[in-house]
């Protein structure tokens, strides 16, 4: 019964996802112009191309900080439970900063972590 509720769930998801777009495209209203296919920055009329190429270090760099961000929060409640879980969760948490380190060592070595 479980896998049907699930299956019915992503349906009814889908569907209301779906028909929200579509009810939208129908009823907003549209206004074709020049002026609303221009670019606009700040109210200020752009001069030349407003399409700049950023590094890809800049990217990465973000990348790298939301990695080490998300990683950090799945140590938050192991911290918190810790004696509850004994020596094997330690073990466990020993082995996931073991990979942290590493994968930090990896960006260190490529200087992804240089900010140029």
């Amino acid at each position: 019964m479980t896998n049907e509720l699930l299956i019915l769930f992503f349906i009814v998801g889908i569907v209301m996802v779906a028909g929200g777009m579509i009810v939208s495209h129908i009823i907003a209203p549209t206004s074709v112009n020049a002026v609303k296919e221009e670019t606009y920055e700040c109210g200020i009329p752009t001069k030349g191309t407003s399409k700049i190429q950023f590094k890809v270090g800049y990217y990465l760099f973000a990348i790298l900080f939301l990695i080490f961000d998300v990683e950090t929060i799945f140590m938050v409640p192991w911290a918190v439970v810790m004696k509850e879980l004994g020596l094997i969760a330690f073990i466990e948490i020993l082995i996931f900063l073991f990979i942290v380190i590493l994968g930090l060592l990896y960006a260190y070595k490529k200087k992804a972590l240089v900010w140029e």
